[in-house]
Parts: C-alpha cells; structure tokens; sequence
C-alpha cells in the first residue's frame, strides 16, 4: 500500500511564507476609503497566493503531493459586509498560476471549511452563512482551473440536543446545495459529536467520500476499532461524487487524517508532531486490501511534524517492518 503523507497550510521551515495574512473587519471598518481599503484586501490576498505558491515549490521540492491550503487566502472575502466586493476577478492571474502549478506537478490539494460551515444547523441564517461559505471554497477551486477531485472537507455539525435530527436536517440541506458544491465535498468524522461509524452512515447515505481521522475516532467511538470501519469507509471513495472528473485508470486514494494527542490530559488536542507506532498499527491492519491513501497530517509543526515522522519511518524501514521509503513524503507499507 502506498502511503503519501501530507500537511495543512503553512510551513514552520519556510521562513516569512504566510499564505494567510489577513486584516480584520475592525480594522477595515475604520479606514476612511472603503476602495482603498478593499485594494489593501486585494493586495493581502496577491501576497497569500504568492506565498502559496512558494509552498507548493518547497512541497515539490521535498516530495510532498499533497496539502491542504489555508482557508483564507482571501481576507473577509465571505464577510456580510463586504458582499458586494468580487475579489476573484482581481486576483484570477494569481489564482491560475497556483492551480497550473498544482495540475503540472500531480498534486492533491483539498480546502477544510472552518467549524461556523454547519450544514446541520437549524438556523436559516447559518445555513445560509455555510453555502456561502462553501460556494467561495469551490469558487476558488474553480479559479485554479482544479478538476473536482479537489474538494473541501467538513464536518456534519452540531447535535443541537437531537443528533438523529440534526443528522437529518444535514442530509437535507446537502441535498438541496447545488451539484457543483456538492461534487466537492468530503466528509469527516469529529471528536465530540458525530463519530465514525455516525458519519460513515451519513456519508453512506448521500454518496459521500469519507475522511477518517483516526485521533478523532480514537477520542469518539462506540467501542470499534479503526480499522474495523474501513472496508465500508473505502467503499465510498468510489461513489459517483468521489469519482467525479477522474479520469478511467486513474485512482483517487482515500484519505486519512493523522495526528497523535497532546497529552494524556488533554487527548482531544494536537501535538507538534505525530506518534509513528499508532499510525504504522492502522496502516498494516488496512494494507492488505487497500491499494494506496493519503495521509493528511495535522500536527502543530505542519510540513516539520512531516519530516519528522518521515525520519522515523525510515528508522523503522532500517529495522524492517515491513516499511518501504519510496521518496521525501511518501512510503510503503506491507501488511
């Protein structure tokens, strides 16, 4: 099984190389000239897509094929206020230079919506706040010029004190988004509220490829273990919704998301680096019958909890193990 790892947004090696610089609303707020003021916006967002792309050179330049980019590459771009203000036009130039680096160089990169996109919420004035929210994410994968294998991950949402409900009212407000928005999402289980085997039966039912993270399933379960759930969890990454704009021969890994706990008092929280021996244990249970998947890592240390964990994979593969290492972000595992 080939294991490509990768991680989100900024680099703790690249020096100066923010993709998120960003100005608040408070600050927009009181400047005097309000087109100044969205030149300024505009001007951030042409340094975030600069820095982006620098990324993606120092990704390439370390093996690294798959990331996930910062939400805010466009400061307040969904912001009520603001509207009436199309960035996407400005910066079109910018935005399909880094999706033209990212089709050359085979890369998968994904966007993950913050937690106030909530498509189970009951309120008509969040919901909406969500779908715009998701319409900007796929409005920016669109600019790229990126095929709908590029996709943004979520979260079915709160409970809202009925979890059967909510789940409910998140599989009608997702049947009721347009299909370009859907097309474009995956699912992921969360630490709190809807665990795997929960999601996996909300995924199921609308045709929607799954993300496993295995430290939320670990602190939100129901008794199973990972890998238990994973023959059903695969099978939805070959929906029609997983498969659009995949070309016949191609393959579209499933994805994980990896990290270790922080501590033992804190487990729900991330620590700078990921732990190696919980992840190979997962990795050889699913190996057998799962050809390739991407690992997204989630540490605090970014790209350096990547070649962290790849320094010790190639201990390990030293030792044995079963552990091929094939380049700088990528390895194989044997069952």
């Amino acid at each position: 099984m080939i294991v490509r790892f990768g991680y989100v947004a900024m680099s703790t090696v690249i020096p100066d190389c923010s993709p998120s610089k960003t100005m608040t609303m408070a600050s927009f707020a009181k400047l005097n000239d309000r087109e100044a003021g969205l030149r300024r916006l505009e001007t951030l967002a042409k340094t975030n897509l600069h820095n982006t792309l620098r990324l993606l050179k120092h990704n390439a330049g370390s093996d690294i094929m798959v990331y996930r980019m910062t939400s805010k590459l466009i400061p307040l771009a969904t912001h009520p206020d603001l509207q009436d203000w199309n960035p996407l036009a400005v910066l079109a130039e910018e935005f399909a230079e880094v999706g033209s680096y990212v089709k050359k160089h085979g890369m998968r990169v994904s966007f993950h919506p913050d937690h106030f996109t909530v498509l189970s919420t009951p309120r008509p004035e969040v919901l909406a706040s969500s779908i715009r929210d998701l319409q900007h994410h796929t409005d920016m994968l669109v600019a790229m010029g990126l095929p709908a294998t590029a996709k943004s991950n979520i979260h079915i949402g709160g409970a809202y004190g009925d979890k059967p409900v909510a789940a409910a009212r998140f599989r009608e407000h997702f049947a009721g988004l347009a299909p370009e928005l859907q097309e474009r999402v995956t699912l992921e289980n969360d630490d709190k509220t809807f665990n795997a085997r929960e999601t996996l039966e909300v995924a199921r039912s609308l045709g929607l490829p799954m993300v496993l993270d295995i430290h939320h399933q670990w602190v939100n379960n129901e008794g199973e273990l990972p890998w238990e759930l994973w023959p059903e969890i695969q099978k939805t990454w070959k929906s029609p919704l997983a498969l659009k704009d995949v070309l016949p021969g191609e393959l579209l890994p499933p994805k994980i998301h990896v990290s270790s706990p922080r501590s033992p008092s804190d487990p729900r929280s991330h620590a700078d680096g990921v732990e190696p021996a919980p992840l190979l244990a997962f990795l050889k249970r699913i190996a057998a019958d799962t050809p390739a998947v991407d690992a997204m890592i989630e540490a605090k240390s970014k790209d350096g909890a990547l070649f962290g964990l790849m320094e010790a994979m190639k201990e390990l593969a030293e030792a044995g193990n079963g552990i091929t290492i094939l380049d700088g972000a990528s390895i194989n595992i044997e069952p």
